[in-house]
């Protein structure tokens, strides 16, 4: 059972009030969980030194959508498990000016992960992310590499 974007748009803004404070809001989530586009509207407050969005923000961008792909992806084993982003790298390609979009893509299959899981071990996977200005460039890459932390 995946979730659609209206329900994981209320499970992320319910579970991490930062998502609510910046705006972030979801375009879209795939039937099968593995792929989230969000987006961060162009604010003055949440603007760098060159005005633009800041890095901070684009950050917590790209890490809400890979939170959003390990919800909706994930969502029936997290009465069993505590997702928890265990690494993170970004690239910042090109200035992002104006409204910008993140699309976090699973970079394994679901049913390996949740195999793993099953067998009483702690998976890693990675969620890949690209975030995009308006005219589509990739303003940056990123990577957050997610654990289950299966429950005690």
């Amino acid at each position: 059972m995946t979730l659609d974007v209206a329900a994981l748009a209320d499970g992320m803004t319910q579970s991490v009030p930062l998502v609510k404070t910046l705006g972030i809001t979801f375009a879209s989530v795939s039937p099968d969980g593995t792929e989230v586009v969000a987006d961060l509207p162009d604010r003055p407050d949440l603007h760098n030194h060159v005005g633009g969005p800041h890095a901070g923000a684009m950050f917590s961008l790209g890490e809400t959508a890979s939170g959003g792909v390990v919800l909706a992806a994930f969502g029936a084993q997290l009465a069993d498990a505590v997702p928890l982003a265990v690494n993170a790298q970004i690239a910042y390609r090109k200035l992002a000016v104006g409204d910008v979009r993140a699309t976090a893509k699973l970079a394994r299959p679901v049913a390996d992960v949740v195999a793993e899981l099953a067998a009483g071990t702690r998976p890693e996977f990675d969620v890949a992310i690209a975030i995009t200005r308006g005219d589509g460039a990739v303003a940056a890459e990123m990577t957050v590499t997610w654990t289950l932390r299966p429950n005690r």
